[in-house]
This record gives C-alpha cells, sequence and structure tokens, in this order.
C-alpha cells in the first residue's frame, strides 16, 4: 500500500511567503507599464525607501506613465525638483546653519581649526552616520560608499574653497589632518583585507584613532594659547627696557608670532561683505578672488541696536512676527530678474517652513536674529515637530508610507507641550520686543538640530531622486554608488562648507573638509560591526546554519 509522502518545506517556500517583504521597489522597471502600479503599492520596500515623495507610486499611479516617452519626461521633472531642493539646501545653510556654527564655536572659545574638524566635521557626517546605519541589512556597498563620499568631499570641498576664499592655510595643521585621515583608512582597509571583517577589538583600535586625532587638536589649542602668553611676556620685557638694533629685530619677530598666534586663538564673528552670500553666482574665472577685509562684529551693538525703554515691552510684536515670515523681500523682488522671481516663488514653501520651524541665532543681524512671537511659537513647535517626524520614521514597518502613521503618532509631540508650553508663557511675559534676553543663546541647540534634520532632508531626498532615476535607466548600482551617490549624499557637507568659507572663515571649512572624511572612515568601521551582529542574528531567528558571515563589499566587484 503505497504511502502519500509528506511535503518538506524548504528555504524557497519561506521567499514566496515573505516575498512583497522583501522585494526590492525597483524589481517593478522589469513590469511592463499597465503592471507597476499594482506592483509599487503591494511591495513594502516601496514605502521603507520614501524619504519624503514616493517616486515611484507617482511615477507609476498618480501619472500614470505608460511609455518611454512620457518616462523620460516625468524623470526630467523630478530633475528640476532636485534643482529646487538644492535651493532650500543653500539656504538653510546660509541664513541657519553656519551663524549657529559661528556662536557654539565662539561661546565654547575654540579656534577655527578645532570648530572645522568638530562641530562642523560632526555636523556634516552625523547624517551620512545614520543613514549608512539604516542600510546595514541592506545589500549596499557601505565601505565603498564611505571612501567615495570622503574622497568627493576632501578633493571637491577643498578644492572650491581654496579658490573661492583664497586663505593661508596653516600647514603643520593641514598636513598633520591629512596623515590622520590616511591613516584611518589605511587601518581599515588591512582589517577588511586580514580577515573580510572589521571586529569589534578593531573598532574599538579605530575609534581610539580618532579620540587620538580630537585629542591632538584640543592639545594643540592649548600650546598656542599658553606660547602667545609667553609671546607677549617677551614683548613686555623687550619695551621695559631700552630699544636697541638688536632688541627691535627680535621686537619685529615677536610681534609676528603674536599676530599669527592671535589669529589661530578662537573664533571672531565677523561682519559680511554683503546681506548674504550668494552661492548662486559663483563667479567662474581662472583669477583669484579678491581677498575681503574681514571685520569684527561688536555683539553688544547688534544686540541693543533697537533696544528703547520708552517703549512696550510688546511694542511692534505683529510686524516682526510677520516680517519673519517674509519669503523675501520687495527690493530683493524689484531687483530680481524673471528667472531670479521664477526660482523665488518656488522657494516660497521650504523658506516658510523653515522660518517657522527653525529659530533663528545670528549675532552679525539686529537684535541677533530674535523675533518674540515667532521665538515663543518655536520653543513648542521644533520639539513637537521633531518629535512627531522621528516617532513617525520609527514606527513605520512598509505597510504604509511614514508620514501617514503621523496621524497616530502626532500624540507624542503633544506630550511634549507641558514642558515647552509654561516656558513659552514665561518668555512672552519676560521678554520684550526690542532687545534679546540673556537666554537667546540656548536658541542655538534648536537652531542646530533643525538646521540638520533639514540638511539631512535636503540631501537624502536628491540622493533619492538620482537614485531612482539611475535604477530607470538601468545604471550599474556600484557605479552609482561611487559616482553620483557619492557627490549627492555629499552636497550638504559641501553646501555647509562653501558658506562657512563665504562667510569668512576658509579655515575652519577646509578642516572640516579633511576632519569630515575621516569621521566617515571611522563610521565604515562602525556600520562593519553593526552589520556583522545584524546578519547573525538575522541568520539564526530564521534558523539557518551560519557557516561564515558573507559581506558583500565592493567598489565594483564583490569582495570574497
Amino acid at each position: 500500500m503505497a504511502t502519500k509522502e509528506e511535503y518538506v518545506r524548504n528555504d524557497l517556500d519561506a521567499e514566496f511567503e515573505n516575498f512583497w517583504d522583501t522585494v526590492s521597489c525597483f524589481a517593478a522597471n522589469s513590469f511592463p507599464f499597465e503592471e507597476r502600479c499594482a506592483f509599487v503599492r503591494k511591495a513594502k520596500d516601496c514605502n521603507r525607501s520614501t524619504n519624503v515623495l514616493p517616486y515611484m507610486r507617482i511615477l507609476a499611479c498618480d501619472l500614470n506613465c505608460v511609455n518611454e516617452f512620457e518616462q523620460l519626461i516625468f524623470l526630467t521633472m523630478f530633475l528640476g525638483l532636485c534643482f529646487v531642493i538644492l535651493l532650500l539646501l543653500i539656504h538653510v545653510c546660509t541664513k541657519y546653519y553656519s551663524p549657529a556654527l559661528k556662536a557654539v564655536s565662539k561661546f565654547m572659545r575654540m579656534n577655527e581649526h578645532l570648530a572645522g574638524v568638530t562641530l562642523l566635521a560632526f555636523g556634516n557626517s552625523s547624517a551620512d552616520l545614520f543613514s549608512n546605519l539604516a542600510s546595514v541589512n541592506a545589500d549596499v556597498p557601505v565601505f565603498a560608499n564611505s571612501l567615495s563620499a570622503a574622497l568627493f568631499v576632501s578633493m571637491v570641498s577643498g578644492g572650491l574653497i581654496c579658490y573661492m576664499y583664497p586663505f593661508k592655510m596653516n600647514a603643520y595643521e593641514s598636513v598633520r589632518d591629512i596623515l590622520f585621515l590616511i591613516l584611518g583608512t589605511t587601518l581599515l582597509q588591512y582589517f577588511l583585507e586580514t580577515d573580510n571583517q572589521v571586529s569589534e577589538s578593531e573598532f574599538i583600535c579605530m575609534f581610539f584613532v580618532y579620540i587620538f586625532y580630537i585629542v591632538v587638536n584640543v592639545v594643540d589649542v592649548y600650546l598656542i594659547r599658553r606660547a602667545l602668553i609667553t609671546t607677549n611676556a617677551q614683548i613686555d620685557a623687550i619695551l621695559e627696557g631700552e630699544l636697541t638694533p638688536s632688541k627691535r629685530k627680535r621686537l619685529s619677530e615677536l610681534e609676528k608670532q603674536q599676530q599669527g598666534y592671535t589669529r589661530d586663538m578662537e573664533v571672531e564673528i565677523f561682519e559680511k561683505k554683503n546681506s548674504d552670500p550668494n552661492i548662486n553666482k559663483v563667479r567662474y574665472t581662472t583669477l583669484r578672488m579678491t581677498r575681503n577685509t574681514r571685520i569684527s562684529v561688536d555683539k553688544k551693538h547688534t544686540r541693543n541696536v533697537r533696544h528703547n525703554r520708552t517703549l512696550g515691552k510688546n511694542w511692534g510684536l505683529c510686524k516682526d512676527f510677520f516680517l519673519a515670515l517674509r519669503p523675501f523681500t520687495c527690493e530683493k523682488w524689484r531687483k530680481a530678474f524673471m528667472v531670479e522671481r521664477a526660482i523665488m516663488l518656488l522657494q516660497i514653501p521650504g523658506v516658510m517652513l523653515c522660518s517657522i520651524y527653525i529659530p533663528l541665532v545670528d549675532y552679525e543681524m539686529e537684535k541677533h536674529g530674535w523675533n518674540k512671537l515667532l521665538n515663543c511659537i518655536q520653543v513648542m513647535l521644533n520639539p513637537a515637530m521633531s518629535i512627531i517626524v522621528i516617532k513617525a520614521l520609527i514606527s513605520s514597518r512598509g505597510n504604509s508610507l511614514w508620514y501617514v502613521a503621523i496621524s497616530e503618532e502626532y500624540i507624542y509631540g503633544v506630550y511634549s507641550l507641558p514642558i515647552t508650553l509654561p516656558i513659552a508663557i514665561f518668555m512672552f511675559f519676560q521678554s520684550r520686543t526690542d532687545v534679546p534676553p540673556f537666554y537667546h543663546s540656548v536658541f542655538t541647540v534648536m537652531n542646530l538640530t533643525g538646521s540638520m534634520l533639514m540638511i539631512f532632508i535636503c540631501a537624502t531626498e536628491i540622493d533619492k531622486v538620482l537614485e531612482v532615476m539611475g535604477h530607470i535607466l538601468e545604471v550599474e548600482e556600484d557605479f552609482m554608488g561611487a559616482t553620483v551617490k557619492a557627490c549627492t549624499g555629499s552636497l550638504g557637507p559641501l553646501i555647509a562648507n562653501i558658506a562657512m568659507a563665504l562667510h569668512g572663515y576658509p579655515k575652519m571649512a577646509y578642516a572640516s573638509a579633511i576632519g569630515g572624511p575621516f569621521f566617515r572612515i571611522k563610521n565604515g568601521s562602525t556600520d562593519f560591526v553593526i552589520l556583522v551582529h545584524a546578519r547573525l542574528v538575522s541568520n539564526e531567528s530564521t534558523g539557518l546554519r551560519i557557516r561564515r558571515v558573507a559581506f558583500k563589499l565592493r567598489l565594483f566587484t564583490p569582495l570574497r
């Protein structure tokens, strides 16, 4: 009597059951145009990979693309959207991010170089760190992308800084930073060549190399200040006695040293030559740009320039509020050409969103950018909006777009109001409209966090648009990662560094162009350690037998 054989399930069955959970959204490009809409609606990767706009769903469902010609037209529209987002990125970097970095550097008494390799480098590269950590489970060449982005930042960003704002760099500091960058890259490459992975002990080694790099820069600032004190004492001793020819020569040498040490003491807030550095009108010429004379800002004068005790506390409250929300001035509109006016109109939604969300702290502006009513609103809105967006991103599981979850997660932002609402009420009754309060500098924290979030969103959205275009046009993913995505992923650091240079801080910008890539290389080792544990946990949970941990780390061919 024949017995019925039982069907033994295999790994292929599990693959089919989890097909819509694991299939790539870009697999829709292999289907006919009329079937792509149904595919992108079912594939969870189309929701998980969305930053702001679901471009594959828009292309297949909303725009109902039916042939190759329409597809090219719509891709051209997406490319125009990238340009608008780039303009918003420039606006955030020049108006909010750069002034906040200068204020924090001045408060912490850093010099330009130390601020560049710490604050500016970390701010520019932290978004890239979180983006790479989010991709550790994906088949993404993290190491190759990190190296490509580091090369772009150090070469392109550093070169543009030297070209657009020529300055005298400190040879010792620059060579030291470059040597540390070479050390970090070589060390990580050695770890990968030995056993194709980065262990926890090797990661700790990389981490301490970076800490040692920061300590060296901090000690360098301390030694500069000690040397300045010694030089001042020597100058005073020479001036006390009779000035002989030998003493005059020695005095001249000491004064040159004093001038150099003073420049490297700490960050100064300088006046802008123009109201705003116009990065859109860079002069493409082989001639070197003229050196700008840097004039220090009188913080007390800019703080109290509108102060008038004869007026009431809330004089001009609503007028200042609406003037702060306007996306551009009437004078700027009158002077603009037709194309510039079109660009200004396209920027209105993003500019107004930044005005409401990001507090402005700029010591070069009147009242340091203080706006009583707007800042009281921002105390409540900024934390609430940040919490809602971050919670929606975390809780999104792929069944729907992340901002659909805002309707369920907004309550977490409301929970912040019992803390922020009393603070806003206290500010409203305690402060004046014509002078910033003594605690106005605290808004720099919200300025930095809000600016970094906006820069991250803008840069990753441009990167996502070009990723969609690359897959549709069938460009090799490894080639895209090493070229186009390396450029688009580094747009934030590029614009931020150029903005700092045009504001009169080329040393800080160039130091970030070297320190930022070093931080990215250290991030690469972090990604590998987390990738090991992620793969182990994933394999154990599915009951698979692990023979080895396989890394698909590809420059252009797989590394096995």
